[in-house]
């Protein structure tokens, strides 16, 4: 019986030190996961049982278990380089066979898809033209690498306070009398090609508690001498009643349509005691740009940069968790497979529920302790040797009883 003991641990320790070689391989491998031999007792039983005074006849490897552990996470220089913070599995297709992986060493490739070393493409929500994100079930994320076109200007919004100590002027504007005005501001205006053109506000107090605006495109005086714009302001230094937008008339090339009109709100300006300052400027037209860099939000938003100053979401990465990891199937190269152990996947954005966060320009290293592994190994060895002992011993019994006389 002790050989077959013996044979049996034998086999179960070199198991074991398979499984430890295999930890120790990967030890530096982006993503990878340690896995334990777990051993079970064998026990010889019959139709009624075991016997309460039987002996064990040996040992088994019950499971190969992996420890689906955070790994941790250093930091790279490529933006493409994913590693994430919790749980949750990134999610491939390879020509629609679907495999999940926690390495998140990616790239581009030709044709824009996101791809690993294997060629299998993420997935996720893509984003429509605007950058709106579109929910739903993830699909092959592809990034476009080409020029961003340009959006005219429809609006804009300045918001400025005009000193209340002014003098009142009298006399004509001239833009290019200082002493016509009391107060001017820029804004970039772009047409429906993408050429900016510079609208100035000028600002003038011509009574009590009254202000005209004027404004110039481009040098050219867009009132001809006269206010555009005329305001009044109350007692407590704001504007009486609800003033519609400004209206600025820009001319711009004819291939552009001639002239556009650009409504600007000037609402919430202001007439206190202090100098003129400009507080907000915006407006929401911007020229062609060119794609200069991507980076990845914490929440999976893939964020395309321009020349341009625009940023503009491409896409958002897809976790996906399962109910049992344990129970994936691994398919080498650093991916699983779904099981029917491993229970449904269950897909959503990064930071979501129990799903972890994305860390651009990072990967996860390998979970093992290569330190514990070695000391595992040790013990593995001496357990082996134990259990060749056990054999060479209960031979030695049996040339003693083939020896008696």
């Amino acid at each position: 019986m002790s050989f077959q003991q013996g044979l049996s641990g034998l086999n179960a320790a070199s198991r074991n030190l398979d499984v430890i070689g295999n930890n120790v391989a990967n030890a530096n491998t982006v993503g990878a996961k340690a896995s334990r031999a777990e051993f079970a007792d064998i026990y010889a039983t019959s139709l009624s049982g075991a016997s309460s005074f039987a002996t064990g006849i040996g040992v088994t490897v019950a499971n190969i278990a992996q420890q689906f552990t955070q790994g941790d996470i250093s930091n790279t220089n490529s933006a493409l380089d994913l590693a994430v913070n919790g749980r949750g599995f990134f999610r491939m297709s390879n020509g629609g066979e679907l495999s999940y992986t926690r390495n998140g060493q990616f790239q581009l490739d030709k044709d824009g898809f996101i791809v690993n070393a294997q060629g299998g493409r993420l997935t996720g929500y893509p984003a429509d033209a605007n950058g709106r994100i579109n929910a739903g079930v993830p699909s092959e994320l592809r990034l476009q690498t080409g020029d961003v076109a340009p959006r005219p200007t429809g609006s804009g919004r300045i918001t400025v306070n005009l000193d209340a100590r002014a003098a009142v002027l009298s006399g004509s504007f001239d833009a290019t009398d200082g002493t016509s005005y009391q107060g001017a501001t820029p804004i970039p205006v772009f047409d429906s090609q993408g050429a900016e053109h510079s609208v100035v506000l000028y600002f003038r107090k011509v009574a009590d508690n009254q202000w005209d605006v004027h404004a110039t495109a481009n040098g050219v005086d867009l009132g001809a001498g006269s206010a555009v714009g005329s305001y009044t302001f109350g007692p407590d230094g704001r504007l009486t009643g609800s003033p519609p937008p400004l209206s600025v008339d820009v001319p711009v090339s004819s291939s552009a349509g001639g002239t556009m009109t650009v409504p600007l709100d000037l609402s919430g300006m202001t007439q206190f005691g202090s100098s003129f300052s400009v507080s907000e400027l915006t407006q929401d037209g911007y020229a062609a740009g060119r794609l200069s860099a991507f980076s990845v939000a914490s929440d999976g938003t893939i964020l395309a940069r321009y020349t341009n100053g625009q940023t503009l979401a491409q896409g958002r990465v897809a976790l996906v968790n399962f109910t049992n990891p344990q129970g994936l199937q691994p398919l080498g190269g650093n991916q699983w497979a779904e099981t029917t152990e491993s229970g449904e996947p269950m897909a959503g954005a990064p930071g979501a529920g129990v799903l972890g966060a994305i860390q651009s320009g990072a990967l996860e290293q390998s979970n093992v302790d290569l330190t514990a592994e070695l000391v595992n190994m040790i013990t593995a060895q001496r357990v082996y040797q134990a259990n060749a002992q056990t054999i060479r011993t209960q031979d030695q019994v049996m040339q003693t009883i083939v020896n008696l006389r």
